[in-house]
């Protein structure tokens, strides 16, 4: 098994009036949606049991995971993590402008166990190289590498940063990239370090 990804160039621009550099930007190849159906008959197969005893379990295993993440709950997820719900908003000095519309976003927030971690670090990457014209020119396989858990990432205690799960964190990352990676999570600007300035995050 192994993770397929693209690094192709492109030319990336920073304002309106910047001619470009060309860069090879990496993105995970898109996959194949599986239904539900799918999963469940799969499922069903290695378990030994009937797929109508399967999916009576998947609906209410869902219903369950639903009413009590909703509740305030960090729910297990059997053999993947756990998910609980968590929000993003501004931070305010005054406890008199504390109200509803700070609120941004409401977020789910999924933490992988150290199983599936494991299993994530140690799948191999493979990596195809097309040029500006679309043709391949170099393949690349890395066997592992590290797992990001977003849980771990430092909050920065800016008052004014927007930050997930009321940690108002604010990740700037490098000296020479601006790129600000807001909340915590893993989306948008991973600039800093060798990538020009702006953090644009291709995934």
């Amino acid at each position: 098994m192994a993770l397929k990804v693209k690094a192709i160039e492109k030319k990336i621009k920073f304002s309106k009036t910047d001619e470009g550099v060309w860069r090879y930007v990496m993105s995970p190849e898109l996959y194949t949606p599986l239904s539900q159906a799918k999963v469940i008959k799969e499922a069903a197969l290695r378990s030994g049991v009937s797929r109508g005893v399967m999916q009576a379990c998947w609906d209410a295993a869902g219903e369950v995971i639903k009413a009590w993440a909703t509740e305030g709950h960090s729910v297990a997820l059997p053999g993947l993590g756990t998910m609980r719900f968590g929000l993003r908003s501004k931070a305010v000095e005054d406890v008199n402008d504390v109200k509803t519309s700070l609120i941004s976003s409401r977020r789910i927030i999924f933490t992988p166990s150290v199983d599936l971690k494991d299993e994530l670090k140690n799948t191999a990457i493979q990596i195809t190289c097309y040029d500006r014209n679309g043709e391949e020119v170099k393949r690349v396989t890395s066997t592992s590498g590290e797992v990001e858990d977003s849980e771990s990432l430092t909050p920065d205690p800016s008052p004014n940063g927007e930050g997930s799960d009321n940690q108002g964190g604010t990740n700037t990352g490098g000296d020479n990239g601006g790129g600000t990676n807001t909340g915590g999570d893993n989306n948008g600007g991973n600039g800093g370090g060798g990538n020009p300035g702006g953090g644009m995050d291709q995934n």
